[in-house]
């Protein structure tokens, strides 16, 4: 994404008082849904300062390789499709864009792969403890802390009250 998108989705998503479009671009639609960052405009060595920012800009945050649209390895995919599933809007960082974010948010965490989750600024883990998470009921638990309703609740309780009225 160059960065005229970046600019327009984050000044987009501070107003929330958007333009339906821009040359043909449904801005409404862009600023629901997910937003990821390139590197084009990151600095060449990512401090912790940086890093503790970047996680604390939206409920949940993900490094990943790729981005929501196209993850680049098979980790990354699982946790978009996890997010997806429970409906999460989140902020996604393509580490393969800049080695200093990749190599620097190793560091922050102390953990050595990516994808990495973050969850209103704290380390929940990568690609195996989410889909842990997500297998055992705890996602939906600590999403709800956040003050996110998790889409698969969400449908599990309608279709409990659709059986109540049946």
């Amino acid at each position: 994404m160059n960065r005229i998108w970046v600019n327009v989705l984050r000044q987009t998503y501070k107003s929330r008082s958007t333009p339906s479009s821009y040359n043909g671009f449904n801005l409404a639609a862009a600023a629901t849904t997910n937003r990821w960052y390139s590197a084009d405009n990151a600095p060449a060595a990512v401090d912790k300062a940086t890093l503790d920012k970047l996680v604390r800009t939206n409920k949940v945050v993900v490094f990943m390789k790729g981005n929501p649209e196209q993850p680049r390895c098979g980790f990354s995919n699982a946790v978009v499709q996890i997010m997806r599933m429970h409906g999460v809007q989140y902020d996604a960082h393509d580490v393969l864009q800049n080695e200093a974010l990749r190599q620097g948010v190793k560091d922050f965490t102390d953990w050595p792969t990516i994808p990495q989750v973050f969850i209103n600024g704290e380390f929940v883990g990568g690609c195996d403890i989410l889909l842990q998470m997500h297998q055992s009921g705890d996602l939906i638990e600590e999403l709800k802390k956040v003050g996110i309703i998790s889409e698969l609740l969400q449908a599990e309780q309608a279709k409990e009250d659709q059986k109540k009225t049946k």
